[in-house]
């Protein structure tokens, strides 16, 4: 489950090279993390996200912002440019912080606890300041503290980066989900998945800034093979997180996107990486259901 929380804030794609066998690119071209299916009348891209990125990491591959440009609207895991900061901070306190004075000590057990403790000393990670988080949201600031240390902010990242060029273009926004039902998702996970979860992301802590550049560069030359290896089969080890965070939002998502294929305006979707790699990924599900979907190229200067 290394690269769980990632998948909320990390992106990366999956094409129909790795759908339906090795496609050939030629010596002179480079896969592009972005792909395309075509509907009656229009074109919708889809965009795999790394929710933090670094200043470092700009600009993004060109092909993006040339999706971004055809593309009469945007949609994104949540609709950004609606979302209210106070209304958003109250409702994860609502749903991520341990009611009726209990602590995270409390849910853990001491064993458990203990664990945690000597992780986090190891990441240097103040585990005091989580004590009333529940073990998803601990995980998630864990995960946060790690890579702001970084360099990594949201404010670099792709759906930030996109969202202001389309505010300022006046395009249309649009979200597959509520804030609401993504912290739901987490907060509905059982203990032990949340568990599991936090103290993953403690542990990953030491190795976290060269997984983080790896990620990275697999993303930039879309090499689904490393990303599926290093991210798809950590999560598949936890079968309920899997199920809850990846495949079943998939899904849903996919009889999202089929609507659109009938419409007019061509789309540029971006989710995370998860969702479109493997064999239960959006692109792989949307190809068994009759569509194509072929990754973009570019020729390397």
């Amino acid at each position: 489950m290394k690269n769980f929380w990632r998948d909320i804030f990390g992106g990366v794609l999956c094409g129909v090279f790795a759908l339906a066998g090795p496609v050939a690119v030629a010596d002179d071209e480079q896969r592009l993390p972005i792909w395309q299916m075509d509907g009656q009348q229009n074109q919708i891209f889809l965009l795999g996200s790394i929710h933090l990125l670094r200043e470092q990491d700009h600009p993004l591959p060109g092909a993006i912002y040339a999706a971004y440009e055809e593309a009469e609207t945007l949609i994104m895991e949540l609709d950004m440019d609606d979302i209210d900061p106070v209304a958003t901070q109250a409702m994860t306190n609502e749903l991520g912080l341990i009611e009726n004075g209990g602590t995270l000590t409390d849910l853990l057990g001491p064993k458990v606890y203990a664990e945690a403790e000597a992780l986090a000393a190891t990441a240097e990670i103040p585990l005091n300041l989580l004590d009333r988080a529940e073990p998803w949201y601990a995980a998630m600031n864990v995960e946060m503290m790690l890579l702001m240390r970084m360099g990594f902010n949201p404010a670099f990242g792709i759906e930030s980066h996109i969202m202001e060029r389309a505010v300022a273009d006046k395009k249309e926004i649009r979200g597959f989900e509520t804030m609401r039902q993504q912290l739901g998702f987490l907060d509905g996970l059982s203990q032990e998945a949340q568990q599991e979860m936090f103290l993953q992301a403690l542990a990953e802590g030491p190795e976290m800034r060269d997984l983080m550049d790896s990620l990275i560069q697999a993303w930039r030359i879309g090499d689904t093979a490393f990303l599926e290896e290093s991210m798809l089969r950590d999560m598949q080890d936890y079968p309920e997180l899997n199920q809850v965070i990846v495949v079943n939002r998939n899904k849903d998502w996919v009889a999202q996107i089929e609507e659109l294929l009938d419409d007019e305006d061509d789309y540029l979707i971006i989710v995370g990486a998860l969702h479109l790699i493997g064999e239960e990924g959006v692109p792989r599900l949307l190809l068994s259901r009759g569509h194509k979907v072929s990754q973009l190229h570019q020729t390397v200067n």
